[in-house]
């Protein structure tokens, strides 16, 4: 029997991107559901009770939440083809440890960049740069974050270069300017097919900025 897979995401969501490219690399065929966050599902509500957030992968109705335990999941269940995750402990540890700090900082600084202004932006996008420049120097010279290879790190970070327009627009800034390398890699990234069919536009995405800030009454 085949398996049934469901992933339920919320279009210009980085993290929902994560599983969608994980998913493109092992080439599994599944269904793509788009969630309205303001109304969301019932199956969003039964199947992650606990955070009632996307994304979701359903694997034959059992649910997988957070999206680097979907890409973990995702690599550990067809694990047959593209392996995400480093072979060795030590760099698969420390794969987990910058994806772990990007959770944790770009998306709330990117926030403070793209949903604020005056001085609690500039402050947000001081921060925002400094940890672009610590995630660029953990890539140094490497064409990816895995070395030679495209794997769990680079699926981890990659989802936020969609993003990246509407941080430069809102926050006047220039990532490139800041982080040529990080940028350079991006570029590498949307090169390959699992990234660059998982990545909305990034206008898109901006005009979907500009509708938030207006409904939360930022100009």
């Amino acid at each position: 029997m085949a398996d049934q897979v469901t992933l339920l995401d919320f279009w210009p969501s980085m993290f929902g991107m994560r599983c969608q490219i994980a998913l493109a690399e092992k080439g599994v065929e599944y269904e793509y559901k788009d969630e309205d966050l303001w109304n969301k599902s019932d199956l969003l509500l039964r199947m992650n009770p606990v955070h009632k957030k996307i994304p979701v992968l359903i694997h034959n109705s059992k649910p997988v939440c957070e999206s680097l335990i979907i890409v973990e999941y995702i690599d550990e269940t067809w694990h047959h083809k593209a392996p995400l995750l480093p072979s060795d402990p030590y760099k698969r540890a420390r794969a987990r440890f910058w994806a772990d700090f990007v959770d944790k900082k770009f998306y709330n600084l990117g926030r403070k960049v793209w949903m604020t202004k005056g001085e609690e932006q500039e402050a947000g996008k001081k921060e925002f740069i400094e940890s672009l420049k610590l995630v660029e120097s953990e890539l140094g010279d490497e064409p990816f974050f895995g070395g030679k290879k495209f794997g769990f790190l680079d699926i981890s970070i990659i989802g936020y270069y969609s993003w990246f327009y509407s941080y430069e627009t809102c926050g006047n800034f220039s990532i490139e300017a800041e982080c040529p390398k990080l940028v350079a890699w991006a570029k590498r990234c949307m090169e390959k097919e699992s990234v660059s069919k998982s990545l909305p536009d990034p206008q898109r995405v901006y005009g979907f900025a500009l509708e938030r800030k207006k409904a939360m009454g930022i100009e």
